[in-house]
């Protein structure tokens, strides 16, 4: 058993270039780092002494900063480079938090909040072009789980060794960021190239003409896709206030969340390679439908939950859904882009992720105060209910695996031609 294990780990990890485990390794340095998203409400509230409803505008700001982040990133992706845009968004991350360490004026931190925001987000547009030029078409499903695998692992230690380093100094939390940060961006300086597909790209002919932000918006399809995204997006986010909401009132403690929601990182540690194994041959178009079933089920299911154990199981549920949704969506984007706009549809796909992350607690928190928790939890069932048969239809009119769209590899990577979607 250990020897097919074995092997089937490193038939996982075979055959992805080198460039794409040093931009692994640098997603898994910048997520070892995130203090800040995990521990600015309370350091807010306990720290600063500011009120809730302050700390809830300022993670509001953060949001907000994070959907420009994510936009602005994807442009200049496409215009800059995908290393220089990595480079400054790092650079910009390390010297954004440091800031937050050091102000105190409600106005100021605010300020630097949404700041800190567009740059702790700007990186994910950039990398996920950068995989879709240096990984060949048929691995990519494998290398975008693999990267969420690291992304995962980073932010479960991250949370860990954070919490302890909290008890006794944010400033010090802050700084750890602001340095994990500047090592993200020395790696991408020092190991990663550039890989922007440019006029000589090798694909034997024309790649297309440059494609505007207005273009990838008029873009029925994506768009499509982006708007169930962003309903998935609705839906997992509810973690964040929702959940630890209806656990209080059942009786739990702030403890008590924090392991149950261990186990979404353990199982996505744990699942990610392995799942995205067994299905990455398969058809996405039910794939995808199920992972919005079992998000609509798994969040909808708090409503009935009472105990730590229930409310685990109901994590676990969703969590197989995004295990499932995120490599293979990230998947169809890289699919669906022309090869001169990479960035910006990564840019706008990440958007909608950042627009959940703004809306769900401000749309849940006000479910729960004008209806009650059970109109909350059923009406998530039912946002799960419609992005399945969004998924059902949209996956329709998508275009197949067989579509050849692809050159000849090139060394390190792959080149592809344009497909057209629009």
């Amino acid at each position: 058993m250990l020897v097919r294990a074995g092997r089937a780990a490193r038939e996982s990890v075979a055959g992805l270039p080198r460039e794409f485990w040093w931009l692994w390794a640098s997603t898994l340095v910048n997520r070892l780092g995130s203090f800040v998203a995990t521990f600015l409400a309370l350091y807010l509230t306990v720290e600063q002494g500011h009120s809730p409803s302050y700390a809830g505008l300022v993670a509001a700001l953060h949001g907000l900063g994070g959907v420009a982040g994510s936009l602005g990133s994807g442009v200049l992706a496409d215009r800059l480079g995908r290393r220089p845009t990595l480079l400054i968004a790092q650079l910009s991350t390390s010297a954004s938090v440091a800031l937050l360490g050091f102000v105190h004026d409600p106005l100021s931190i605010a300020g630097v909040a949404f700041l800190v925001g567009v740059a702790s987000n700007a990186p994910r547009p950039a990398v996920t072009a950068m995989l879709a030029d240096i990984v060949r078409p048929e691995d990519r499903l494998r290398a975008f789980a693999i990267n969420y695998w690291a992304i995962n692992l980073g932010y479960a230690l991250s949370a860990v060794v954070a919490g302890f380093v909290a008890q006794y100094s944010y400033l010090a939390g802050f700084l750890g960021e602001a340095v994990m940060a500047l090592a993200c961006a020395l790696l991408c300086f020092f190991r990663i190239p550039e890989s922007r597909p440019g006029p000589a790209a090798g694909t034997g002919g024309d790649e297309g003409p440059a494609v505007g932000l207005g273009a990838v918006l008029r873009d029925g399809r994506f768009m499509g896709l982006t708007a169930l995204s962003f309903l998935l997006a609705l839906l997992f986010q509810q973690s964040s206030v929702a959940l630890p909401v209806a656990m209080g009132r059942s009786g739990l403690s702030s403890g008590d969340y924090g392991m149950a929601m261990a186990v979404n990182g353990l199982l996505i540690v744990a699942l990610q390679i392995p799942v995205t194994r067994a299905v990455e041959h398969r058809d996405p178009r039910g794939l995808l439908t199920l992972s919005a079933v079992l998000a609509g089920a798994g969040i909808g299911l708090t409503g009935v939950a009472g105990s730590m154990s229930a409310y685990m199981l109901t994590i676990a549920v969703w969590t197989v859904a995004e295990i499932i949704n995120t490599p293979i969506q990230t998947g169809l984007v890289a699919r669906l882009a022309p090869l001169r706009a990479r960035g910006r549809y990564q840019g706008v796909f990440a958007m909608a992720w950042s627009m959940g992350a703004l809306v769900a607690p401000l749309s849940g928190g006000t479910v729960i105060d004008r209806f009650g928790e059970g109109v909350l939890w059923v009406a998530c069932g039912v946002v799960g209910a419609v992005a399945a048969v969004g998924y059902w239809v949209l996956m329709r009119r998508l275009p197949g695996e067989s579509a050849p769209v692809e050159g000849a590899p090139a060394k390190g990577g792959s080149v592809e031609g344009t497909a057209s979607v629009a």
